[in-house]
């Protein structure tokens, strides 16, 4: 239990005591008592209702029941420095800040593992995101997927938790069909047969003419090959191309995997028939004009699916049913799919379906990224001015920087819609959160240059009791908040909530930075403010690196 949650629990039981050495009840009638932060400082750190929780069992006055209950309050124990009793009956309590220092020593002795949850027996979790299909280049709505898929990884390690990154390859379904007859149309193309013709739902990007014109240099023997062998080598060259294109695109976007599954492997492992075997075995499949259907609506869908068509196809939606049921297979007990906002109504379905198989759904956690803007100069940027297609997350990566891309891209939960405001971004101003937060920890790493200068080093045996200026208390209990953010953060699967402490924290040391000189003539009280913000220096790095972005030491 990180130093803040104990000293919250610390004060909810000595209240709990007070009530009883107060007689105000039995202490088998005791509710539960509940502390919060005021939105005003000026009325405590925390404060509490119980006294007019207490009302109908100790038939008192709320106001008498909160006297009694500060008379017998153990402040000590408590750290409680001063009390108040408010309006009817709400109990303020302001405390003793001075345990907040023991985050100093603790933030230098853990550096990089500061704020983080060492490893324990929480859940395995598969996290699935950004799984663009291979056959073009990764958009913003992808860029916006990928920064949140990754940071929410990295939050829920931080946590804890056991966490796999997974990219899903689609690289057996009819769009990779239209990717390989696009391509053999622009490899006859180039040898200079018109006889092909580009598929209906072709793909008419420059990749898939370069793609084309590569292999007709330097293969033009495959012309010979019989038309069903041709176009399975066109396949598998235009994805493994794609692939290729995509890794480097998101490792370069700080995006790394620790898996990347192939759809095609479900097929090859039989691992389709053996997940439409189970659901028949429980009675959840059923033939209907001539096709395959799955009960889907005994699980909260609006209607059965199609699982395999009259003609004997496979619908998509059956592979993802297998590709699931793969992950569970795999030993994971939680999964979170990433999906564009265009998959709202896929959720209800693919949750349905793990019921079908034998699991609970509770276990699929879907979370939907809804639509980003690309804004410049206050108007929308839709088409790129260099190829006339949409802007691709390469190029959003040129533009802006990989920093300030990632950074935006989680600053607003998920589920809202966002406007990135490219021009914003660029800045180098207070005005851009981004180079906020970088600024803060530029700034930082200055003083402490100069401190090591003047042959001042951060300790963790400096005099704490000498930092008691308000600013520095108040980012103090920033940097003691960084853990349970964390976690608050990956349990809730919200990753804005990193950012949105990044910001408070930069906000808290520069209002401390105006207010108090760190480097003065009192050696003492130099070396603890010095090692007060190396702390805080951890504690940005490591909430910068969450997000996959640097923290420099100059700007």
């Amino acid at each position: 239990m990180n130093i803040i949650d104990q000293v919250k629990q610390t004060l909810i039981d000595e209240i709990k005591n007070s009530i009883e050495q107060a007689q105000l009840i039995d202490a088998s009638e005791m509710p539960e008592v509940k502390i919060e932060t005021p939105k005003d400082n000026k009325n405590g750190d925390y404060a509490s209702n119980i006294a007019m929780v207490l009302t109908k069992l100790a038939k008192r006055n709320p106001r008498e029941i909160a006297q009694a209950i500060v008379d017998n309050l153990d402040t000590t124990k408590a750290h409680v420095k001063e009390v108040a009793i408010a309006g009817p009956g709400f109990i303020n309590f302001y405390l003793d800040n001075s345990y907040l220092t023991e985050v100093i020593p603790e933030a230098i002795n853990k550096g990089d593992d500061f704020g983080h949850v060492a490893p324990n027996s929480k859940e395995r979790v598969l996290v699935e995101y950004v799984s663009a299909n291979p056959t073009g280049d990764l958009h913003i709505g992808h860029a916006r997927n990928a920064a949140v898929g990754d940071t929410l990884c990295n939050l829920l390690e931080a946590a804890g938790y056991d966490v796999t990154r997974e990219y899903y390859i689609n690289d057996a379904g009819n769009q990779i069909t239209n990717l390989a007859r696009s391509i053999e149309a622009r490899y006859f193309e180039a040898l200079g047969d018109t006889n092909h013709e580009m598929p209906a739902d072709g793909y008419h990007g420059k990749d898939i003419i370069n793609i084309g014109k590569d292999l007709a240099e330097k293969q033009p023997e495959l012309k010979d090959l019989p038309e069903d062998e041709r176009v399975k080598t066109f396949r598998q060259l235009g994805v493994s191309y794609e692939m290729e294109k995509l890794r480097k695109d998101l490792a370069d976007f700080n995006i790394n995997y620790d898996s990347w599954f192939s759809e095609t492997s479900l097929y090859e492992q039989n691992e389709i028939t053996e997940v439409l075997n189970k659901m028949a075995d429980l009675g959840y499949t059923y033939e209907k004009d001539g096709a395959t259907w799955l009960r889907t609506t005994d699980f909260k869908d609006d209607k059965d699916r199609v699982l395999i068509k009259q003609d004997g196809t496979y619908t998509y939606f059956l592979p993802d049913i297998a590709y699931h049921f793969d992950k569970i297979q795999r030993g994971n007990d939680i999964l979170i799919d990433l999906f564009g906002a265009d998959h709202h109504g896929y959720i209800n379905r693919l949750k349905a379906s793990m019921e079908t198989f034998g699991v609970d759904s509770d276990r699929l956690e879907i979370q939907i990224m809804q639509i980003v803007r690309l804004m410049q100069d206050g108007q929308e940027v839709k088409m790129s001015k260099r190829t006339g297609n949409a802007i691709t997350l390469r190029e959003i990566m040129d533009e802006v920087g990989v920093d300030a891309a990632r950074y935006f891209l989680t600053m607003r939960s998920s589920d809202t819609h966002f406007d990135f405001d490219m021009e914003l971004a660029k800045q180098e101003s207070q005005d851009n959160p981004v180079y906020y937060a970088q600024y803060a920890h530029a700034r930082i790493c200055s003083i402490l240059k100069q401190a090591a200068d003047r042959g001042i080093k951060p300790t963790v045996d400096a005099d704490f009791s000498l930092i008691t200026n308000d600013k520095a208390i108040e980012l103090l209990k920033k940097v003691a908040d960084f853990e349970p953010t964390i976690e608050s953060a990956a349990n809730h699967r919200a990753p804005h909530r990193i950012t949105n402490y990044i910001q408070d924290l930069a906000s808290h040391f520069h209002k401390f930075y105006n207010d108090e000189k760190v480097l003065t003539d009192d050696e003492a009280k130099t070396t603890a403010l010095v090692a007060l913000i190396e702390a805080v220096k951890i504690t940005l790095h490591n909430a910068l690196n969450l997000v996959g972005v640097h923290a420099p030491e100059s700007m």
